[in-house]
């Protein structure tokens, strides 16, 4: 019998874990240990090895409880950010080359399934699937696809090696790159840069502020996200399952996003000036760590050809990347932080983006949250044409 088997008890230690790993990561002694091995790893595998070793449970009810209602809600309050006006002020050159790395993590992923499909599991397709959702926008989109499409919880495990092996390996190259960036520029007959009074913009825009989190807009958050979710979750439930890709909870997700978008139009996007995403992102945490309790450690030796896979899959959009910045004329400023947007999502585009010109950030954060509003959808397009291919 597991240590602990109450689910208020699971709660409390599965918070615990999250609160301890953050509480690591800001101290000093620590950072070139999160450089190299960032919280998301722990945040999943701390839990699975707290299974593994009997503290606790493979099943309980609070697992499920979390999965349906506090992914809805996380979603809701992480869209509210989305500044959909900025966005559209980034220029035909940043969107271009943004929604070219997007098309080649779509290919990329097909082929890559294509070629080595034979010798992956038959459900490969589903932890591919999910991981498209991670590399255009990052990890919510990675937990939205592949809670959605339901991949089992061990694979999934598998698919955040991946993620974190091949996409932060990505990111080491994409740096290195920028020493080249003058000449390859003038390779590609670049003779501006789209995005410089834009950074400067977002720099000093209203949204960039930050206000004190009051009670009032505490409990506003928790309405709009578990309200709004809640409603989705239960209009989700009355829409026909289209295939094995968009279920009821997929339905759910897409109507929970669409609602996010929509209300980041409205004073509700005020919310995020006051920590509405910080909010979202526990919630999304500690779904994360229900999967790893679920997950069972043996899974790992899957990795290997996964690797593979995902080496052959970033060469692939790569290519087909830097192709369409060739063809637009875009400064490998542009093409390098639209393919960390797409891979790293949020977190690390704004670090690509500082590499590779100081002071554009902003421009790199804001193409991070169009790769965030992309995942949820060409992640579900991704993984309905694997499971297509997986059928072949």
């Amino acid at each position: 019998m597991p240590l602990i088997n109450d689910p208020t008890a699971i709660l409390v230690y599965l918070i615990s874990l999250i609160g301890l790993i953050y509480y690591a990561k800001e101290q000093a002694w620590s950072k070139k240990l999160f450089d190299i091995v960032p919280p998301v790893i722990w945040v999943y595998f701390l839990p699975m090895i707290s299974t593994t070793l009997g503290i606790t449970p493979e099943q309980s009810d609070l697992y499920s409880w979390v999965k349906t209602y506090l992914l809805p809600a996380a979603l809701v309050l992480l869209l509210l950010s989305a500044d959909v006006k900025a966005i559209a002020k980034l220029g035909p050159k940043a969107l271009g080359t943004m929604l070219g790395g997007t098309i080649g993590i779509v290919l990329g992923g097909v082929i890559s399934l294509a070629l080595f499909g034979a010798w992956l599991p038959e459900d490969a397709w589903q932890g591919l699937g999910a991981l498209s959702g991670s590399w255009i926008g990052g990890s919510a989109n990675m937990v939205a696809v592949g809670t959605s499409i339901g991949v089992r919880d061990e694979l999934f495990g598998v698919m955040i090696i991946v993620d974190t092996v091949v996409g932060y390996g990505w990111m080491g190259v994409v740096i290195f790159i920028s020493s080249f960036q003058t000449r390859l520029d003038k390779w590609n007959g670049v003779t501006e840069s789209p995005v410089d009074d834009l950074s400067e913009h977002l720099a000093n825009s209203e949204n960039s502020k930050r206000e004190p989190l009051t009670f009032s807009s505490l409990i506003f958050m928790v309405v709009v996200g578990f309200g709004l979710g809640f409603l989705s979750l239960k209009a989700g439930e009355m829409l026909p399952d289209l295939g094995k890709v968009v279920t009821s909870f997929g339905w759910t997700v897409i109507l929970v996003s669409l609602v996010g978008l929509g209300l980041s139009f409205t004073p509700v996007a005020r919310l995020e000036k006051q920590g509405a995403s910080h909010m979202g992102n526990m919630f999304l945490y500690l779904l994360l760590a229900t999967i790893g309790a679920k997950a069972d450690l043996r899974a790992i030796t899957e990795a290997p050809m996964f690797l593979a896979v995902g080496v052959l899959w970033i060469g692939i959009h790569a290519t087909i990347l830097f192709s369409v910045g060739r063809m637009l004329k875009a400064p490998m400023f542009l093409i390098a932080t639209s393919s960390q947007a797409n891979i790293g999502g949020v977190v690390s585009a704004p670090i690509v983006a500082s590499v590779y010109q100081k002071g554009m950030a902003p421009v790199g954060l804001l193409m991070g949250v169009l790769g965030n509003i992309l995942g949820l959808y060409f992640g579900f397009l991704t993984a309905q044409l694997m499971e297509w291919v997986s059928r072949i």
